[in-house]
């Protein structure tokens, strides 16, 4: 169909790279929930050529949904929006099924024409229950009310950075496609320092960079910038999606499994945290053991003392005990090094700005609410373990999902984290995808660890058992 009579939104990069700043710069500084939903609605009001608002949620398992809102109603009903629960996994059940979706004004994006269409914008929602309470299974509305009370009452700001690593397929849908083919196909066999300019991987790492530039995501290479922690795990969901849709334009896959390729070193999502208080660094001590604050190392041992406990927090799927090999480089080891990327934890070289800790034991496909609220909780509320020499014990980590499923489901501090139910729900959802997979990992990826990941598997093939 023509699209010439269509006066959409389409602003160009540097437009959009100064929005989505500004709107970062004012979450960044708190401005007032009334007064940004004041603007933005205004805003949505005044301008015309936006025909439709992405309302952005995640499940439990952290797979992330979006619904598109015809702009005129929203307007109307932002207050009111309701959908339902019980057609998300992990949700309420058929017979207490509705719910209702509030808007996060303050995580507010505007997004690439080009790439997500014209006409819309995209903003985060947090579920609201029956009662008007937050969801006790959206695990964003957690960690928000979790870091707002910090805020609030102890005038903490958790900060969080991931290094978010996957791979790039020939293909599209070759995840879907994997239990016909059963092999993945790489764009490219000489990765990212080696790649040329001009060749499809470089190619895809320009362009997913300039798009990330664009939402304000303040780039490194095609990482990122430190953040607060709920902007920091927003920034998480947008970045999959922003390099799904570029493969899926350029004719690729964007995978995030932990380890779709055995022999290979596997794809982690290294989590640098750190808390600051009125703009100082709390784990910053230039006198400290590797210039890490006291503060800095009882966090450590903290995440260590509980490391099993959340290893199926940090590691949901079958594939991603496959990357827990100490053969490659694997951070399975339950201990802290400044150097051994062995470690679980490891205190990288930071000053003053960037002092931080770095949890390298998470995978690509967790749930980044999830990753980011276990991770400050544990770190900041969690037990220390009367175990000698903690830090470099002789401890490893789960090297299957059932040993990880038995620790959590066992484990008192999950139930701290979680509440009995929505921690039943979550080890329940975990039980189905393991069940559904060979018990023993073998020396090739298997059909059904890629068909039932939670990032790739399709609602209607649950049905089918």
């Amino acid at each position: 169909m023509s699209t010439e009579l269509r006066n959409f939104l389409a602003l160009s990069y540097d437009e959009l790279e100064s929005l989505n700043l500004k709107a970062k710069e004012d979450r960044k500084n708190r401005v007032p929930v009334e007064k940004v939903q004041d603007d933005r609605l205004k805003y949505l009001k005044d301008e015309k050529r936006i025909k439709a608002v992405t309302v952005l949620f995640s499940d439990l398992e952290g797979r992330l949904h979006m619904l598109d809102y015809d702009k005129k109603f929203l307007l109307g009903s932002y207050d009111n929006l309701t959908f339902d629960g019980s057609s998300i996994r992990g949700f309420t059940a058929q017979r207490e099924s509705d719910l209702r979706l509030g808007i996060d004004w303050s995580a507010f994006y505007w997004a690439p024409a080009d790439v997500f269409g014209p006409g819309k914008v995209l903003v985060f929602g947090h579920v609201i229950d029956k009662n008007g309470t937050p969801y006790a299974a959206d695990i964003r509305g957690v960690l928000k009310g979790f870091a707002d009370d910090l805020y609030k009452n102890d005038g903490f700001t958790l900060n969080a950075a991931n290094e978010i690593e996957g791979f790039l397929f020939q293909g599209t849908d070759a995840e879907r496609r994997y239990h016909e083919t059963g092999k993945f196909e790489y764009v490219n066999t000489g990765g990212y320092y080696h790649s040329l300019p001009g060749d499809p991987l470089r190619t895809f790492i320009d362009t997913t960079a300039e798009v990330q530039r664009a939402m304000g995501f303040q780039n490194e290479k095609i990482n990122y910038s430190y953040g607060e922690v709920v902007a920091a795990a927003d920034q998480i969901q947008l970045y999959k999606l922003i390099c799904r849709q570029v493969a899926t334009k350029m004719g690729y896959t964007a995978s995030f499994l932990p380890k779709p390729v055995v022999g290979v070193n596997g794809s982690g999502m290294h989590t640098n945290v750190s808390v600051s208080k009125n703009g100082k660094n709390l784990f910053w001590d230039p006198k400290g053991k590797e210039m890490l604050s006291d503060c800095g190392w009882q966090f450590i041992d903290r995440i260590l003392t509980h490391g099993n406990d959340i290893c199926l927090l940090l590691n949901p799927s079958v594939n991603a005990y496959r990357r827990l090999d100490p053969h490659f480089e694997a951070p399975n080891q339950i201990k802290a090094s400044p150097t051994d990327r062995g470690s679980m934890v490891r205190v990288p070289i930071g000053n003053e700005r960037s002092m931080r800790v770095e949890v390298r034991s998470v995978a690509p496909d967790a749930n980044p609410y999830m990753v980011m609220y276990s991770i400050f909780k544990t770190g900041l509320h969690g037990d220390t373990a009367q175990i000698t020499n903690l830090r470099q014990a002789e401890r490893y980590l789960p090297d299957n999902i059932y040993d990880a499923m038995e620790n959590f489901r066992k484990a008192e501090w999950t139930t701290k984290l979680f509440g009995e139910d929505v921690k039943e729900r979550y080890a329940d959802l975990k039980q189905a995808s393991a069940d559904r997979c060979p018990r023993l990992l073998g020396t090739f990826v298997k059909p059904p660890e890629v068909q039932y990941h939670h990032d790739v598997y399709n609602q209607f093939l649950w049905n089918l058992f």
